[in-house]
């Protein structure tokens, strides 16, 4: 007697086969095998169960009683996993789901979110989920599946893409240069008022060019970058910003060329084990697209408008 029968799924698909067709030679058309495949696989099947699924007539296979009843299962197993897979693979060409991305703020607040909205019209299905906290998530402890943001080079066990050079540059207000009664050509960079950052963004390569660079004390600190933008539109003092957030924001000015001691590297990050997955690889792929579109701005060649 056997204990318990354990019924083989691929086994099921050659006796599905047969009894549809009537005939082994038929079934193994239709599977794309030989006959003796099909004779082997039933039999061993029957055999399995301790079933006679078909009498072997001289017209073909005919199933028996018992061959009807198994047959009747199967057929609706069968339905259910083609349905599975066809609701599994359409979901997967629909994109549904939800996509948590971590960027900066200064990403957020100039061109990423236009990008946002077009992959949201192409994928209506997606939640996207961005947070802009400036800790580098965790993308190991998947606190998110994509980061966007500049690094000086791709963190281990990460896998992702390159996009351009980050410039920064710094910027003024025009009410600044009027109340210190300069042009951009006449400032002393050094030695002006300055808008400094916080502890949270110490480690930046901003933070370390203004430590180098400026002699007075800040005048006001900050925390973020984009805070640091509405300081400096308010004509609080100068600003050392990445070039795609100043030379975006109407009402500053850019003074001189962008300094090569801030550049750093946008880069498209996801984890080794997502990048397949249909909704991470299509977001990676539209995002790294649609960013090499604003290279010039992104690297600030793109003339302040």
């Amino acid at each position: 007697m056997h204990s318990h029968h354990r019924i083989d799924w691929e086994d099921l698909r050659f006796v599905l086969a047969v009894a549809e067709a009537n005939s082994l030679a038929a079934a193994a058309r239709a599977l794309g095998v030989n006959h003796t495949t099909v004779l082997r696989r039933v039999g061993s099947f029957e055999q399995k169960l301790g079933v006679r699924l078909f009498d072997r007539l001289p017209s073909g296979y005919m199933l028996t009683a018992g061959g009807e009843e198994l047959l009747a299962v199967a057929r609706q197993m069968a339905e259910t996993v083609t349905e599975l897979e066809r609701r599994l693979t359409g979901q997967d060409l629909r994109l549904e789901g939800s996509l948590r991305i971590t960027t900066t703020d200064t990403l957020m607040a100039s061109i990423l979110p236009s990008i946002l909205a077009d992959f949201r019209q192409r994928h209506p299905g997606v939640l996207l989920e961005v947070s802009t906290s400036n800790a580098l998530a965790n993308l190991s402890h998947r606190d998110a599946d994509v980061a966007i943001r500049p690094a000086v080079d791709s963190p281990d066990a990460l896998v992702g893409r390159r996009i351009a050079k980050v410039a920064f540059a710094v910027y003024a207000a025009p009410s600044y240069l009027d109340v210190r009664e300069l042009t951009a050509d006449t400032l002393d960079i050094a030695g002006e008022h300055w808008i400094g950052l916080g502890d949270a963004l110490a480690s930046t390569s901003v933070a370390r060019w203004m430590r180098t660079t400026l002699v007075a004390p800040a005048v006001l600190r900050c925390d973020s970058l984009v805070t640091a933008r509405e300081a400096a539109k308010a004509g609080i003092g100068l600003a050392a910003l990445p070039c795609y957030l100043g030379d975006t924001t109407p009402g500053l000015i850019r003074i001189g060329a962008p300094v090569a001691d801030m550049t750093r590297e946008l880069w498209l990050l996801t984890h080794e084990d997502l990048r397949r997955t249909a909704r991470v690889s299509a977001f990676t792929e539209f995002v790294g697209q649609a960013l090499a579109k604003h290279r010039p701005l992104l690297e600030g060649n793109k003339p302040s408008t």
